[in-house]
């Protein structure tokens, strides 16, 4: 399956996937420990089937020294022993803000304090943030069908640059 659109080579999806950049730039950062970014960009991305985010994310994060382990496990995390505790609450407010229709609140109290108890509230912006941040990089991505496998470390940030 080929891409149906070139959201990089239009005129109009490039101003706006400059804007998009310049958001996550924000979120880059911020105090959000970036390893948590991108842990939980990689499992909103693995939620929503979205190879190209996978693709990117998993390659952003091994870049900036993530371990293979911890990438390859995290559509597993709760079965794992490899992630902090506040790194597993960032998981699960990841999981339940990207799932939303699936439950009745959303993001469940648990969650949310869990999240409360490890991130202070510049970080929780962030976190928030990142999660309806990747969850429409992943729409957009899969909407067009942009495909995994061929991102490079940095790539994207460079197109926009």
């Amino acid at each position: 399956m080929d891409a149906r659109f070139d959201m990089f080579g239009n005129e109009i999806a490039a101003k706006f996937g400059k804007r998009f950049a310049n958001a996550g730039l924000v979120i880059h950062q911020s105090p959000l420990p970036r390893s948590t970014q991108e842990l939980v960009s990689l499992r909103a991305s693995q939620i929503n089937g979205c190879g190209w985010c996978i693709d990117m994310h998993t390659k952003e994060a091994a870049a900036a020294g993530e371990t293979s382990v911890r990438l390859n496990l995290v559509a597993a995390w709760r079965e794992s022993t490899v992630y902090t505790e506040a790194e597993r609450a960032a998981l699960a407010l990841a999981e339940e803000g990207t799932r939303l229709a699936d439950a009745d609140q959303g993001v469940s109290d648990e969650t949310w304090a869990q999240v409360r108890e490890h991130y202070d509230d510049d970080q929780i912006a962030a976190l928030v943030a990142l999660v309806a941040l990747i969850n429409a990089a992943n729409r957009l991505a899969v909407i067009v069908h942009q495909r995994g496998g061929s991102y490079e470390p940095g790539m994207f940030a460079a197109a926009f640059n």
